[in-house]
């Protein structure tokens, strides 16, 4: 990015966003990155030559990506309303959850993953369990039971063994879970109060317990830093630049024919070597925060 003046730092011209520099000498654009490779590292007399640009940027954005999954921890935070489908959709540039908190009254409680839920499609049978297809020769799909468990459970009163139990109704139809005789012990693991979700990254939803029904949902995921697919708008810090250029560099020529193997193990190496030490630089180890997590060792335990 071009040098501006403190003016235009700190408030954009006054024109708004005036936040839009701030931290942006921290980071380096794609296509700084794209420009510069072509520039220092492409020519007859350099190691990698006769490369169209095309081919670079694609490796760029993998190496890019790379680094968001293995070492920069790219998070983003954001809020929805969940309503009554009980759904979150999975953002675009999603990787994978930190963590997922339900706002009650103010205050975010951190919610747990129920990996002993499960998701299925219902698919549509006649009289004689034979499976139904639309005119375009697909299954035709329905509400599985798994989708009906999501709902706001209620209280059965009528004649049989599940009288006063909880369970759903759907479409005039009551489904129960099994409960009848002895209930002994408790599974730990989802020993909480509070709603559980299942991420389910088939369908693109992150599925929440009846208990998250109108709240406010936080989520805090790892993102690829593609922002979206707007190659403008993908940034990577400084310290973070030498490894994309060595990742390009081993990309191009481990996918080139009779590139001697001394050559690919020599800028593998540089690569994992630069890496390392980009981890190092950016590691939120701190002397002083050290000390006060150390200060604790002198607490009395009574």
């Amino acid at each position: 990015m071009p040098y501006i003046n403190n003016l235009q730092y700190y408030t954009n011209g006054g024109i708004a966003p005036t936040d839009k520099n701030w931290g942006s000498y921290q980071y380096v654009s794609l296509a700084d990155i794209v420009n510069n490779y072509m520039l220092i590292n492409v020519g007859d007399d350099k190691l990698v030559n006769n490369v169209k640009r095309y081919e670079v940027l694609f490796h760029a954005k993998r190496g890019v990506q790379e680094l968001n999954y293995d070492a920069l921890k790219n998070i983003k935070k954001i809020e929805l309303d969940l309503g009554n489908s009980l759904k979150m959709v999975l953002p675009p540039d999603y990787v994978n959850y930190i963590r997922i908190s339900i706002n009650v009254e103010g205050v975010l409680y951190t919610l747990h993953e129920n990996r002993q839920a499960m998701s299925a499609t219902a698919y549509l049978q006649d009289n004689n369990y034979n499976i139904l297809f639309d005119s375009s020769g697909e299954i035709i799909t329905g509400t599985s039971i798994l989708e009906i468990k999501q709902g706001q459970m209620q209280q059965f009163f009528g004649p049989g063994a599940y009288n006063g139990c909880m369970g759903w109704c759907w479409g005039g139809d009551w489904y129960f879970e099994y409960q009848i005789g002895g209930r002994y012990g408790l599974n730990p693991e989802l020993a909480n109060q509070n709603p559980t979700f299942e991420v389910n990254p088939d369908s693109g939803v992150i599925n929440f317990s009846s208990g998250a029904r109108n709240r406010l949902i936080v989520l805090e995921y790892i993102s690829d830093g593609m922002q979206n697919g707007n190659d403008d708008k993908v940034t990577v810090n400084k310290l973070f630049e030498d490894y994309i250029y060595a990742y390009i560099t081993w990309a191009i020529l481990n996918n080139k024919y009779g590139i001697q193997e001394y050559i690919i193990n020599r800028v593998r190496n540089e690569k994992k070597k630069k890496l390392n030490n980009a981890k190092i630089r950016v590691s939120d180890i701190h002397p002083s925060r050290l000390v006060m997590v150390m200060r604790g060792q002198g607490k009395i335990i009574k």
